[in-house]
């Protein structure tokens, strides 16, 4: 940029598809940023919106990640036909050179621009299941589809970045979503449009006979897989009447068969009624691509004796993690972003997605060959499973209808750290739907920020006419679990109870226990749980372990075996109450599926980020 419009006298760019990677520099055909900016102050109204989900040049590949973006940036020449574009512009516009540089340095030419990422951070293409899309572009178009009304946009920028901060640490790199305004309204409405609709999951695109076709836009993507086949869907506005049933599904693209419904029109909403969890989700592991041919077979080889985990290359579908070595090179870079506990270099171990984080508690000696690394890791593996295995379970927390609310308290007061609730359990929704109050600690992105050390309390209000059975669950940074409540192991199925209008805080100041945070650092999740009929088998579950470790009150931490079991047992309750409701409505589930009700459970999440 002759100009130097930024510090860094660069000028952002859109690269065409076909534009190939002119790794040695010359002319090149992208559209300047300077080229948007007039083409925006061109239209004839103030009322546009511009959605970016793009970012710098930086590396192709990170981990099973791709960044849609060009290297070598420092050699490349702006195209003298794009110059000549701008000018002609210019003369259309009555602007001169001086007043053009004026306007861009002053902010965006008109309108809203929402960027998915910081100029100097990555925006990347996500693996989802089967498909893959720009990772915001998924996450901002799932969230507009459980808004029922349009809301201002900085509220929604403010949501819209803590799933994005939550999904991009999940994943191991930073980006965080910007917006600019240049409008008469200092906070206007989303696309500046005012609308009305139900929330929902899906929406009917074809159908011929009793056969639809579906788009499942507003299915959360950590749920993905529990909408492969048998998932139910109701018709939004139908008072929970007329049923599609999910045959297929490849992408956010559906196949399926409709029940108990007269004929339905393309376009009708979908919101989510059943979900149906497979008995063989699996942990998908990626193998790490700086491997030679022999680690690779040796790795391969280890990875074909565990049960439930596949072990894949990089980049042709979604992986929860990587198995690979810490290399000089990675060790360097790790510590240049500051990565606390580094493993030695040439140990194997577990990376994020994007291989620009580790795993803590994943790494060995740098001695240990591949295959006895992989046999340690077994009972991480199976601890990381029952994490994935509960994030299908309960992956949509806003689909229940249950009236209930949780939050967070700094341990001894009335400070509230993070509220949530079901929304479409109330009639009216709020502004700020997701965290009512200001909270009174550091928070980014809407995501709390909690020094080690800092002690905490539950608040749970079932404000249902009918009583509760509730489990909190917490996962840490590392994938393992603790069980927070129930937390009276003396106590049969009444330790999960909470009655019709029953406030309850825990720990409570007669549980004799309190909940502090530890180690380790990183984004950790409580998950709330609440269901309109009995958890039995898990509370056994849980129970028995609790006696295993001469415990009779306060949270407990199960190993990596129980910790599969434990989540096992869950969704045999959760499965178990929804059969119990099914046959009156005609829906069948096939064996071996295990379902979720959302008339019957109601799950939340309250995120926040572990401090040193």
């Amino acid at each position: 940029d002759p100009d130097k419009d930024s510090q860094d006298g660069y000028n952002s760019t859109l690269i065409p598809i076909d534009s190939g990677n002119n790794s040695s520099g010359g002319v090149v055909q992208d559209i300047m940023g300077h080229t948007l900016f007039l083409l925006m102050y061109a239209l004839k109204t103030d009322n546009v919106t511009m959605v970016l989900d793009s970012c710098h040049s930086g590396g192709a590949k990170r981990g099973n990640f791709v960044v849609r973006s060009r290297s070598n940036s420092k050699k490349l020449q702006i195209n003298p036909k794009e110059i000549e574009y701008q000018s002609q512009w210019l003369k259309r516009l009555n602007l001169s050179p001086q007043e053009f540089l004026r306007l861009r340095r002053q902010g965006v030419a008109k309108g809203v621009v929402i960027a998915s990422a910081k100029r100097e951070q990555l925006a990347v293409d996500a693996s989802f299941d089967d498909f893959s899309a720009g990772a915001f572009t998924y996450l901002f178009t799932q969230y507009l589809w459980q808004q029922p009304q349009n809301q201002s946009v900085k509220r929604i920028l403010v949501d819209v970045s803590r799933s994005t901060n939550i999904y991009s640490d999940r994943k191991g790199y930073d980006q965080i979503p910007e917006l600019e305004t240049n409008t008469k309204q200092p906070n206007p409405p989303l696309y500046f449009t005012p609308f009305n609709a139900n929330y929902a999951e899906a929406v009917i695109t074809k159908i011929n006979g009793n056969q639809v076709e579906l788009w499942l836009g507003g299915v959360d993507s950590e749920s993905l897989e529990a909408f492969e086949k048998d998932a139910v869907f109701t018709v939004a506005d139908g008072g929970g009447k007329g049923f599609v049933k999910l045959e297929s599904r490849q992408g956010l693209v559906g196949k399926g068969t409709l029940i108990n419904t007269t004929q339905l029109k393309p376009g009708t909403l979908l919101q989510e009624r059943i979900r149906g969890i497979s008995p063989n989700i699996k942990l998908n592991i990626g193998l790490d691509d700086t491997f030679d041919s022999n680690t690779l077979n040796q790795a391969k080889q280890a990875f074909q004796t565990i049960n439930r985990v596949s072990a894949l290359p990089l980049r042709q579908q979604e992986v929860q993690y990587i198995f690979g070595a810490m290399t000089s090179a990675r060790y360097q870079e790790l510590q240049k972003r500051r990565i606390p506990n580094l493993p030695p270099v040439g140990s194997f171990g577990l990376f994020l997605a994007t291989l620009d984080e580790i795993l803590p508690k994943s790494f060995g000696d740098s001695g240990e060959t591949v295959t006895d690394a992989i046999k340690r890791l077994i009972p991480k593996f199976k601890s990381l499973l029952a994490a994935r295995i509960v994030k299908q379970m309960l992956g949509n927390t806003n689909t229940s209808k249950i009236k209930v609310t949780a939050s967070m308290n700094i341990a001894g007061s009335q400070k509230v750290i993070s509220e949530t609730f079901p929304v479409r359990g109330f009639k009216k929704q709020t502004d700020n739907q997701n965290t009512l109050v200001k909270p009174p600690v550091i928070t980014e992105n809407g995501i709390p920020k909690l020094p080690i050390g800092t002690q905490v309390a539950f608040e749970l209000e079932n404000q249902e006419s009918v009583p509760l059975y509730v489990s909190i669950l917490v996962i840490d940074a590392a994938g393992e679990m603790a069980v927070i409540f129930p937390n009276d192991w003396g106590v049969a199925e009444g330790a999960t109870l909470l009655s019709a209008g029953e406030k309850r805080t825990i720990p409570s100041q007669n549980d004799g226990f309190k909940l502090t945070v530890g180690e380790p650092l990183g984004m950790t999740e409580a998950l709330i749980i609440a269901s309109t009929s009995p958890l039995r088998t898990s509370l056994k579950a849980l129970q028995g372990i609790a006696k295993r470790g001469g415990k009779t009150r306060g949270p407990i931490a199960p190993n990596e075996d129980e910790f599969l079991d434990v989540t096992d047992k869950l969704l045999d309750d959760l499965d178990t109450a929804t059969r119990g409701g099914l046959n009156v409505e005609g829906v069948n589930l096939p064996a071996g599926v295990r379902g979720v009700d959302t008339n019957k459970l109601a799950a939340m999440a309250i995120p926040f980020d572990v401090l040193g």
